[in-house]
């Protein structure tokens, strides 16, 4: 490094300096951020309402499903979650972070106060005791000459501004899960529902066989088979309580809350809510806009960017200013005297000479981050597009299932009637009816699974739209700090 002090320069030299370098600091080194402009389809593949989806609507999505519990859950786990408040923790950190680089590019001023006393030899000297004060200000300031400092504060404000997106992100992470689980205990009640009714008819069927096996009208094979299929429906129950308890403890989890402690909360009719018509998702280009986590990679590569700029600029010189103006005295009471005054004013260049190619390694390490941080962003924006293809054609397929499912349940309904009836009148045997007790069974909690399915494709299809944040929401926002 070459090192030129200029403390011997008149203050007339000093001050031309400076304003050299500031004229000559108007631009910085490394390129200028510019968003990448992707290739993006203009609409979807997938059958979609093309019209532009409300912001309000899309903030506060939940809100279609017309669940009070539901909304209570997520306004709750809005406000308690660890996880979003570790993300809030973090965009602080950031915000500081921000400050502390903007710093860099203001003066640095310094107070100083010190006493000091020594004594001389006899031998070689007077053997005298000395007595020295000194108090004032030290003051420095390295100039931004070629913007590598004011590199570092674009990168700070991109972070900074990817933390807040990636709280964003989080929040629509939180509401979804929350919906999700919600979706997951009401289905594991309804199946339950469903296979407790299938339960209490096969145990009025067993009863009235088993009497007429006992009255001689119906063979043990009949009380067999409605013994086996009695069974095997109490089997059914057990996973579906334990589903449902698995769905109370992590909607407890995501609540901030100890398992246990919302099943109050939880009780009630366990109505599967569901939405009665379809979300508009706009164009693709909109939904990339709305995406938090597209936000998160696109600062995250401006902030790459920045930082290779930052890197630059190391191979050029640097410019230091520093000043001092204080009192210095032999006596403690002396140093208000018109005499103790000192004043000084030093500047100096440092500049790269040979450092063993480090400069030129920093640099190509950025830029092979920065090239990481751009195919980074490309994956997130077509794991977005692909995730609101699925999700739109997840609802379209749900939906047509549940409608068949419905149909076939019906009809199996039909069936089971029939076929009790022919049992009944001696014109079928009882395998008959057990057979179409269990198909009306299976397609019932089908049925039911398929509710829960097509809830969860609207849940999953307002996450990939970026639903459950505002842009103009009154949140921990990103604005530089003033």
């Amino acid at each position: 490094m070459l090192n030129t002090p200029l403390s011997c320069c008149r203050p007339a030299g000093l001050i031309a300096l400076l304003c050299a370098a500031l004229v000559s600091g108007c631009a910085a080194v490394g390129p200028d951020y510019a968003e990448p402009q992707l290739p993006v389809p203009a609409e979807w593949s997938a059958a979609a309402d093309q019209q532009t989806a409300d912001p309000a609507v899309l903030a506060n999505w939940w809100r279609r499903f017309d669940d009070p519990v539901l909304d209570d859950l997520i306004a709750d786990a809005l406000a308690a979650n660890p996880g979003l408040a570790e993300a809030r923790a973090r965009l602080r950190e950031a915000r500081a972070r921000r400050g502390a680089a903007g710093a860099q590019l203001a003066p640095s001023v310094d107070a100083a106060l010190s006493g000091s006393t020594s004594t001389g030899s006899s031998q070689t000297g007077s053997g005298a005791t000395r007595e020295l004060y000194r108090a004032g200000l030290d003051a420095s300031w390295e100039l931004d000459v070629f913007g590598g400092m004011r590199r570092g504060v674009e990168a700070a404000q991109a972070e900074m501004e990817a933390s807040a997106a990636s709280l964003a992100d989080t929040r629509v992470t939180l509401a979804a899960e929350v919906a999700l689980n919600y979706i997951d205990l009401r289905t594991a009640e309804q199946r339950l529902a469903v296979a407790e009714a299938s339960l209490a008819a096969r145990s009025e069927n067993h009863e009235i066989i088993r009497w007429r096996q006992q009255a001689g009208l119906v063979s043990e094979l009949d009380l067999a088979q409605a013994t086996t299929d009695l069974a095997s429906t109490r089997a059914v129950l057990p996973p579906l309580r334990a589903a449902a308890v698995e769905a109370k403890n992590r909607l407890a989890v995501l609540l901030g809350r100890n398992p246990g402690e919302i099943e109050n909360r939880l009780a009630g009719s366990g109505r599967l809510p569901l939405v009665d018509r379809g979300a508009a998702v706009g164009i693709p280009a909109d939904t990339l806009r709305q995406r938090p986590d597209v936000r998160v990679a696109e600062r995250r590569l401006a902030a790459e960017t920045a930082r290779l700029g930052e890197a630059e600029a190391a191979r050029y010189p640097s410019f230091r200013l520093s000043g001092t103006l204080g009192l210095e005295a032999l006596e403690l009471d002396a140093l208000t005297d018109s005499g103790a005054d000192t004043r000084s004013l030093a500047g100096g260049i440092t500049a790269p000479i040979f450092n063993a190619g480090r400069i030129a390694a920093t640099i190509d390490i950025q830029d092979a981050r920065l090239e990481q941080a751009y195919q980074a962003y490309r994956a997130t924006v077509l794991a977005a597009l692909e995730e609101v293809e699925n999700a739109l054609t997840a609802v379209a397929e749900t939906r047509t299932r549940r409608a068949r499912l419905a149909e076939a349940a019906a009809a199996a309904q039909t069936t089971l009637q029939i076929a009790q009836h022919r049992y009944a009148s001696g014109l079928a045997d009882f395998l008959s009816v057990l057979d179409a007790q269990r198909t009306l069974l299976s397609l019932e909690e089908q049925l039911a699974g398929s509710s829960g399915e097509l809830a969860r494709a609207h849940i999953r299809l307002y996450k990939a739209l970026g639903g459950g944040w505002s842009p103009a929401a009154d949140l921990l926002s990103a604005k530089e700090p003033q």
